[in-house]
């Protein structure tokens, strides 16, 4: 029994002792986990101490470039604020000191208008307050006998004075029948001036030679003739028979000669044979030119007649028609070469013929209705700027195939500015106000027609 209890408590010691062995191990494992555990805390508390660190460097080292910079920007912001703040002030300084020595802003300067614009609006003025009537008749040059009706005018009494209130014309042309003596012509014409409620042309035809209306009738110096002119070779010989024809026609009271002629002799048996100064354009443009400084030397208007130039035609228009063959290179290269020196001297007034030039016109229709010929190669592409007058509209050339009515509007439309005695004044006055009144005519296409007569009138060539 004793030996049982003995190996019993043998067994219970044994089992205490590895019991405590046990306990023992366990222990020794728990504090070495606890250990390992320790030291891997410690190892990640410095690994993470470490990477602060080093992370806190390299942002301090950024934030130090930044900052860097930042002091950079500053100090150039700074700068510029500085020199800015200084030009401010220099600016600010200038500016006061220009304030005190600036001169005052200078007037706006104004131009003063030429004479040519004076004269433009006065006669702008004047045809505002013109009646339509006196503005149409203003367009008419004729004779005194188709204003007045008398059979034959040789004094300006109030019969004249009635018929220029009537009908306003814008000249009055005067031949031999009008002529008794010098003195009895510079009353009427003293007189007719005096009555017309506008600047009047008064004309004649005083060419020299056999068409001179003044000297046939024994009054001034007959001199001769372009042809003979011509002949000289002097051009001077023409410029002496404008003073001389200038000076007779002046003081008598005219103030327009239908001279000179610019004309071409340039055929055989010519219609202008001996009122030419011959057919050689460029001897005869030095006539012309010549001529016509005469005549305005002596406050004489001249007008260059018969454009295109009717020299190439043997058949004369006072007895019908008449036509030529030329081309429109023949006339470029001659009769335009001498109405063309005409102008660039100054010519203010240039008749047109009523000879045919289908050449020119492309049809037969007479020069003086073709708009082709009045306006688009004389007004345009030679470039005249003054008075287009018709040759004498009473002529059989135009009075036996057309009415003095439709030849007035005809001649208005193709662009001519004066109408020459046509056959009956009256009927082609009233003609021009219907087709003015039927919308054929624009009362402004009158007004431009009286714009270039009043030019020539009012101008210092007149006056």
């Amino acid at each position: 029994m004793d030996d049982k209890v003995q190996r019993d408590q043998e067994k219970r010691q044994a089992r205490r002792k590895r019991r405590i062995r046990n306990q023992l191990i366990a222990y020794v494992v728990m504090i070495l986990m606890i250990l390992a555990v320790a030291a891997g805390v410690v190892f990640g508390i410095r690994f993470v101490k470490e990477y602060a660190q080093r992370q806190e460097a390299q942002d301090n080292h950024e934030n130090g470039n930044m900052q860097q910079g930042n002091q950079s920007m500053n100090e150039g912001e700074s700068l510029n604020q500085d020199e800015n703040a200084n030009q401010d002030a220099i600016e600010q300084i200038l500016a006061s000191e220009e304030d005190i020595v600036k001169p005052p802003e200078p007037t706006p300067e104004i131009t003063e208008p030429t004479p040519e614009q004076i004269l433009d609006q006065e006669i702008n003025a004047r045809i505002e307050v013109m009646s339509l009537e006196d503005k149409v008749a203003g367009l008419f040059f004729v004779t005194p006998e188709a204003i007045t009706k008398v059979g034959n005018a040789v004094k300006a009494g109030e019969g004249t004075r009635e018929a220029l209130a009537q009908y306003a014309v814008g000249g009055l042309i005067y031949f031999g029948n009008n002529i008794q003596s010098e003195e009895q012509l510079r009353e009427m014409l003293k007189n007719t001036a005096q009555y017309a409620k506008y600047p009047l042309f008064l004309g004649v035809d005083e060419e020299g030679g056999s068409v001179a209306r003044i000297a046939s009738a024994g009054i001034g110096t007959k001199v001769d003739g372009a042809g003979v002119i011509g002949t000289t070779g002097d051009p001077t010989n023409a410029y002496q028979a404008g003073v001389t024809i200038g000076s007779t026609l002046a003081g008598i009271g005219f103030n327009l000669d239908f001279a000179p002629v610019a004309d071409l002799a340039n055929v055989e048996g010519s219609v202008m044979a001996g009122r030419s100064y011959g057919a050689e354009a460029s001897a005869a443009a030095d006539y012309v030119a010549s001529m016509m400084a005469g005549l305005e030397e002596q406050k004489v208007l001249a007008c260059l007649k018969h454009f295109p130039g009717i020299g190439s035609s043997t058949e004369d228009t006072h007895n019908g028609r008449a036509t030529t063959d030329r081309t429109l290179e023949q006339f470029q290269a001659e009769e335009f070469a001498v109405f063309r020196a005409g102008i660039e001297a100054g010519a203010d007034m240039i008749m047109v013929s009523h000879m045919e030039a289908p050449g020119l016109t492309d049809n037969m229709e007479p020069c003086v209705f073709s708009r082709r010929l009045v306006t688009e190669i004389l007004r345009e592409e030679m470039g005249f700027e003054g008075i287009i007058i018709t040759d004498a509209l009473n002529m059989k050339a135009i009075s036996d195939f057309y009415g003095a009515d439709e030849a007035a509007v005809m001649a208005i439309l193709a662009g001519c500015d004066m109408l020459l005695m046509p056959e009956d004044f009256e009927k082609a006055y009233n003609g021009v106000l219907q087709a003015i009144a039927e919308g054929h005519i624009s009362e402004e296409r009158v007004d431009d027609a009286l714009r270039r007569i009043y030019k020539v009138k009012y101008g210092s060539k007149l006056s």
